[in-house]
């Protein structure tokens, strides 16, 4: 059995992750904040939000005492922040000034990893600040990273869908290669060391885009090699899996999946215990409390839900939580509402239910048309027919466009139908769409994917367009664009297809 506890609503875009400290959860998003709350009572902190990051935050995390908060942006900067006061206390910027995907802190404190969209590593020595060595791998983006609970190796995993394991030297020890078709969203070290004889074996959970959830055996021999097994592979989400965590003793495994789901699994026994369902869009962040049976999952929908494992989910004790009374109240009734809200929209009628399955790129002539009425803009519907404007057309709409194409003369009109289109775009980025099929100029669904020379992708009209006009500096980066070949991304073009597939 799990309890919702509450729920958190303060970020205003995606929530990207989420950590526990002993005393604090926070949350960053990709409205460019960190929130932190007192797991006390979910109160946010007096300091928080925390700004700072020029773009979204990608992954945060708490060092093992407590007493700072890291964070990784698309900015290309690592912060460290105090918990105490919520001041930077430190910034570094990644090598190359690739946007950091990935951060993780060694269970020591002495080391941090940080892994960037162009696949380059940054090893940091944490008490100093100062940037150790780098590494990686080429053409790829590193999206997970954890340390093993020794503090002496790290796993990463990328796009590619490869795990790879490291040491402090940023020697590659081993790499499990295609330990997920499509790639890799997350992976996680189980806080257990177990030994014996001539064997030292770690636990870890992977998960990705082939919709699995894994847990490998990390096996270190007395000869200094290492070896990956496969031990599980679960299978209860029916969609891919963006998240994954151990709780602190190592004997349950949460994660999130785009089918809006949350998992809970018995770590030995392989087996599914609870599916939780309760948040609107794909679920992109979870984590176990470090001291009792909390979690915290995080979403496209902009929420946080706070979860409490009862003993007869999970076959583990847990103390309850003073003071949650009032919260399970509010929440209820926010439950409540919810619930008459989602009745109010079945009732509205079975068209709207049907287009609102589609990407609005798909939406057909008579599509746009009846979306036309509902948003008031009747007048307009015999207009767009006659010159056949699907969803597709319908997200190209410029002012100039609607003046000289469709004759619309009124000034007031085109403003209110141009607003729509962009609350249409807003939606198309916010309603689960994974981030790495939406080209970075337009936000939109990609159609023909390719690669430019700063190894990000691109919707190949856009960039082609952009290179045009902007003296051939990287959309992402600023900096100059050493060729202007555009390479097909086959990979990323099949995953898409696959993807609108299963919606």
């Amino acid at each position: 059995m799990a309890s919702l506890i509450c729920t958190l609503q303060d970020h205003q875009d995606d929530v990207n992750w989420c950590s526990f400290s002993s005393k604090l959860l926070a949350t960053c998003s990709g409205d460019k904040t960190l929130r932190v709350y007192n797991t006390r009572d979910f109160s946010e902190l007096p300091f928080s939000p925390l700004t700072g990051h020029g773009y979204g935050v990608h992954c945060c995390c708490f060092s093992p005492c407590g007493q700072f908060l890291i964070s990784c942006s698309t900015d290309a900067t690592t912060m460290v922040w105090s918990t105490t006061t919520g001041d930077i206390e430190a910034v570094m910027e990644h090598p190359g000034r690739s946007p950091v995907r990935i951060c993780a802190l060694s269970p020591d404190s002495l080391h941090l990893v940080s892994g960037a969209s162009d696949g380059t590593l940054a090893l940091w020595d944490f008490p100093s600040k100062q940037l150790r060595r780098t590494g990686g791998v080429s053409d790829t983006t590193m999206v997970a990273c954890s340390f093993s609970p020794c503090s002496q190796i790290f796993v990463t995993g990328s796009t590619y869908g490869d795990l790879r394991l490291w040491n402090l030297d940023l020697n590659q020890l081993h790499a499990e290669k295609n330990a997920h078709d499509l790639g890799v969203s997350c992976c996680t070290f189980a806080p257990s060391i177990l030994s014996g004889g001539q064997l030292v074996q770690f636990r870890l959970a992977s998960c990705g885009q082939d919709s699995h959830l894994k847990i490998w055996a990390v096996n270190k021999f007395s000869s200094g090699a290492y070896q990956m097994q496969l031990l599980h592979t679960l299978t209860a989400q029916s969609a891919p899996v963006l998240c994954c965590s151990f709780s602190s003793d190592g004997q349950l495994l949460i994660s999130g999946s785009v089918d809006k789901s949350v998992a809970v699994y018995d770590t030995n026994k392989a087996a599914l215990l609870h599916k939780l369902n309760h948040h609107k869009r794909y679920v992109t962040a979870c984590c176990f409390s470090a001291s009792s049976l909390l979690v915290a999952t995080g979403s496209m929908d902009k929420s946080v839900n706070i979860w409490r494992l009862e003993d007869s989910c999970s076959g583990h004790g847990g103390k309850s939580l003073p003071g949650f009374q009032d919260l399970l109240c509010r929440d209820y009734l926010v439950i409540f509402q919810q619930l008459t809200l989602s009745s109010q929209l079945v009732l509205s009628g079975k068209t709207s239910a049907r287009r609102s399955k589609l990407l609005v790129a798909d939406w057909s002539e008579e599509d746009v048309s009846e979306w036309l009425v509902e948003e008031g803009l009747q007048g307009l519907v015999d207009r767009f027919k006659a010159n056949n404007m699907d969803g597709t057309e319908l997200l190209r709409l410029t002012k100039e466009t609607l003046a000289s194409e469709l004759g619309i003369e009124s000034v007031g009109l085109r403003g209110k139908l141009l607003r729509k289109v962009e609350e249409l775009r807003s939606a198309a980025v916010c309603s689960g769409v994974p981030d790495e099929f939406l080209c970075p100029i337009t936000r939109e669904l990609m159609r023909e994917p390719v690669i430019a020379a700063d190894g990000y992708s691109y919707e190949r009209e856009a960039i082609e367009s952009w290179i045009n006009t902007k003296n051939r500096s990287s959309p992402m980066t600023n900096l100059p664009l050493l060729t202007t070949l555009l390479t097909p991304n086959h990979t990323l073009k099949m995953a898409i297809s696959r993807w609108k597939s299963s919606q």
